[in-house]
């Protein structure tokens, strides 16, 4: 029996009544590069994230480019009344990054991929903490879950989604009015690492190439030069 790749109409209603008006309300477009983004197929979204309001606002400009978006979600979010049956009844996939489950979210994922889904993924798992808010180095559980799947991964950057809530606020700023800024870059290039074993290296090497697209993309929605090497909070 074949799984869902959408919502059913309920849920998938509830949220594009909610999520589009929200999104026109908060911010003014500048969307770019929609028709890069396949509108089939099991594919792996990769974001940077510099708010908690990004996740709303990609989502709206995903949807209205053809794809409906699977998120991976904080675990405790299923476990709160009403807000947990409704973000299972969105598809999202639970993720608790401090056990041994965090496997288990990108084995279900891979389910997903295989269904025909698309993942959104944030690499970084949380807001950038660079200084600039340039992507930092990401987690390799995004590396492990294209190169294990085969699943096309697709950059995508955004900016201004920092000016409306910046990361630890929780009032939004809304005026002056923002503009939530995004474009769409092409498959990131994992060729050179098929049939390779898995390993750290090999994840580590997949997952700079995946930030680096991600940032390239940042870079000319900017127009700034990016820095030559990423942030790293675990180093820092």
């Amino acid at each position: 029996m074949s799984r869902p790749t959408r919502p059913s109409r309920f849920w998938e209603t509830l949220a594009v009544v909610i999520v589009k008006p929200l999104s026109r309300l908060l911010v003014k477009r500048d969307w770019r590069n929609g028709d890069r983004m396949p509108r089939t197929g099991g594919v792996i979204i990769a974001a940077n994230h510099l708010s908690w309001a990004d996740p709303i606002l990609l989502t709206h400009f995903l949807y209205n480019n053809g794809r409906w978006p699977v998120i991976l979600a904080k675990s405790a979010l299923f476990k709160v009344p009403l807000l947990g049956k409704a973000v299972r009844g969105l598809l999202a996939i639970p993720v608790d990054r401090d056990s041994s489950e965090a496997a288990r979210s990108l084995r279900v994922s891979a389910e997903r991929l295989d269904d025909g889904c698309a993942i959104l993924f944030y690499p970084e798992g949380t807001c950038t903490r660079d200084p600039g808010l340039w992507p930092m180095v990401g987690k390799t559980g995004v590396a492990r879950l294209a190169l294990e799947s085969g699943a096309r991964v697709i950059p995508v950057a955004h900016w201004g989604a920092q000016e409306l809530l910046p990361y630890g606020e929780k009032k939004p700023r809304l005026f002056p009015r923002k503009t939530f800024h995004v474009t769409v870059g092409p498959p990131v290039d994992l060729s050179k690492y098929a049939g390779k074993s898995p390993h750290a290296d090999v994840l580590r090497e997949a997952t700079a190439d995946i930030m680096a697209a991600i940032t390239a993309q940042l870079a000319e929605l900017r127009g700034e030069r990016a820095p030559e090497t990423p942030y790293d909070p675990a180093g820092r």
